[in-house]
Formats: C-alpha cells, structure tokens, sequence
C-alpha cells in the first residue's frame, strides 16, 4: 500500500496501532508491521508465539478507528518443539483446568493443534482454546469442539439481553438479540470491537446457546475530533 493512497484517518489509524502494539506487552512488536485502509488494519510479519499473535489481534481490536482486522502475522519459533512435547503439554493444560471435562482430545501436528470432542456449554470450547494457546511451540489452534444439544431455557434471550446490559464493557442499547433454537443471533452496532467480543462472550454462557452468530457492526466513532495524540 503506498502511502499516498493513505487518508489523514489512515495514517492515523496505523500509527495508533503500532503504538498500541509497542504498549501491549503480550506483544513483541519488533517483527509486526500494520496497514490501514478505511477502517480495516492488515497486521504482517512475524511474532515468535501464537499467543502474541492472537494478543496483537486485541491489541489492534482496542484502538478508536478500527472495524475490521487481518492477522496475516506468521509465528515463527525461537526454538523449535517436537509435536510428542507440545502433546504433552497440551494435556497438562487441559487437565489443570476443572472446567474442561475429560471428552475433550487433542492432536498436534507440526504445531498445530486441532481440539475435538462434546461438552455440555460453548464456554467450555473456548476455554480448552485459551488453555492452550499460549503453550510452547504451538504455531495454530483448530477448535472442532462441538457442545451438546440441549434444551434451551424459554427465557434466554431476555436473559442475554439483561446479561448485556449489566455489562460494564457493554453500550448494549443498540444491539438485539435473538434467538432461534439453540442459537444466539446478535445485531446492531457498538462502538469497538471490545463491546462486540463482551456482547458474545456474554451470549455464549446462556444456557443451552450452542452456537453465537454475531453480526454487530462496529461503528467507532470519528477521529476527526480527537487529538492525534489521543489515538
């Protein structure tokens, strides 16, 4: 992208993100470079771990201006791990958290570790994602988890609507919510994706949700009134 295709809220935009990378200090920014184009930041280069791969995605998720990111950053290994260790690893990961039942099994191949089995909630399948992300070695994480049906509580989406309110990270008085069978439809619009990635969050621990279709729109606010050294 050359710069002179880049608007006044581009260059802005981009520049807020490399500094909110270099503050993240889950990320080493060295190896990270940042496009920007109307709202939508591609992140590229390296990072030597996927857990700072993904904390670059939040990072860059976090900063007034941004609606869409692409993680094209590849996770290059400082040191590499053989799979039977990164499997071993994975194990004692799931099995310190009480959380995850013993139904859920791993894989690894060349790094990349694919997560299968049933639970009983949606938030037991990201757990088993987080508790293994941040292992050595790992270069992927493939979540094919599936959560058992179950009956959904008649009133759960005035339950998930009551949950978002109460949400300090929530603006949720334009988003809806709705429910058809065991899924979880949001829509509407925030002003961040942190608002966005709290309302799903909040939606995937109702009872009997099994899948959350989240079709929020961010829509942040203006920079043109905020100082550049604010963004």
């Amino acid at each position: 992208m050359s710069t002179a295709s880049l608007t006044d809220t581009d260059v802005r935009v981009r520049d807020a993100v490399l500094r909110q990378l270099e503050w993240d200090p889950e990320v080493d920014a060295g190896g990270v470079g940042v496009a920007a184009k109307n709202g939508a930041v591609t992140l590229t280069g390296y990072i030597d771990n996927y857990s700072g791969k993904l904390a670059a995605e939040r990072a860059a998720k976090r900063v007034r201006g941004v609606r869409a990111v692409a993680n094209d950053i590849e996770v290059r290994l400082k040191l590499e791990r053989t799979d039977a260790d990164i499997a071993a690893d994975v194990v004692r990961a799931l099995q310190l958290r009480s959380t995850i039942p013993d139904s859920v099994q791993a894989a690894v191949h060349k790094g990349h570790v694919t997560l299968t089995g049933k639970v009983d909630w949606l938030f037991q399948s990201r757990e088993a994602e987080k508790a293994v992300r941040h292992i050595r070695g790992v270069r992927h994480v493939i979540n094919r988890i599936t959560v058992a049906p179950r009956a959904v509580e008649r009133d759960v989406r005035h339950r998930i609507a009551e949950a978002l309110h109460r949400n300090a990270n929530i603006d949720a008085r334009h988003i809806t919510v709705t429910v058809s069978e065991d899924k979880a439809i949001l829509t509407g619009s925030v002003g961040s994706w942190l608002q966005r990635e709290s309302a799903e969050r909040a939606a995937a621990d109702a009872p009997g949700v099994v899948h959350v279709e989240n079709r929020i729109v961010v829509e942040p606010a203006s920079l043109d009134a905020v100082p550049d050294e604010m963004c």
